[in-house]
């Protein structure tokens, strides 16, 4: 007879619920556990990652059966996931993973890289982490964008600022869209975004696919109003 899904993936679900001595049990019993993959193609240490359940990572590092870079049903790495985490919740689990040589420029279905998911969130600490392992920022996704776009959209300007440090991020990149960094800080409403990349050199006379210049994309009045008023305190002149 076949195993009922919940006991066949207890150890994942003891994972996701953080219960270390379930899962520190079950794989005294079956080592090969730690392998194997449920119906989202997800092995334990996707969850347990997922989940921020440092103590269940730990364990499933020292399995003998353990990958670094073993990937679920969307290419997604425990390094991904864990650089996806709010408020950098998955630190402590990216610093173990990349002592365990996690490969950082590992991409996803999407073609995203962990800098992407950092990005996104907003993960500032994480960001910093990634970037010092040689992270590359200048990777694009299957929509063109870079972790730059990401961090525009969002509006986080340390992030903007550490990855065009340097030049390691191309400025005027565009996505499938023809979308800069500067379009997307506008259009979500970034404005001190969108003069931080003004002043990194950003080309102003760019236009999306659709013949949008940047500041087209202003959601409202007040923040075209705002933007305009600050490039013009800071000597920049728009088309």
């Amino acid at each position: 007879m076949a195993a009922e899904p919940e006991a066949k993936f207890a150890i994942h679900e003891a994972a996701r619920e953080g219960k270390t001595s379930v899962v520190e049990s079950l794989l005294n019993a079956n080592p090969k556990l730690a392998s194997l993959k449920d119906d989202d193609e997800r092995l334990p240490i996707h969850w347990a990652a997922a989940y921020n359940r440092l103590p269940i990572v730990e364990l499933l590092v020292t399995n003998k059966y353990f990958d670094p870079d073993v990937t679920d049903g969307s290419g997604w790495t425990p390094l991904m996931i864990a650089a996806s985490l709010k408020n950098a919740e998955g630190d402590a689990i990216i610093e173990l993973l990349l002592r365990k040589d996690a490969d950082v420029n590992m991409k996803s279905v999407s073609g995203q890289n962990a800098l992407h998911f950092a990005a996104s969130k907003a993960n500032l600490s994480t960001v910093k982490t990634l970037v010092a392992h040689k992270c590359s920022a200048r990777v694009k996704d299957k929509r063109g964008q870079l972790a730059l776009h990401r961090a525009a959209a969002v509006g986080s300007t340390p992030i903007l600022k550490i990855l065009l440090e340097e030049g390691k991020s191309p400025v005027n990149a565009t996505d499938v869209d023809g979308l800069t960094a500067l379009h997307h800080a506008i259009s979500e409403g970034h404005g001190d975004a969108a003069i931080l990349l003004m002043k990194a050199g950003t080309d102003l006379e760019k236009r999306d696919a659709d013949g949008n210049l940047a500041i087209d994309l202003a959601p409202d009045a007040k923040v075209r109003k705002y933007i305009l008023q600050t490039a013009e305190r800071e000597g920049i002149e728009l088309p």
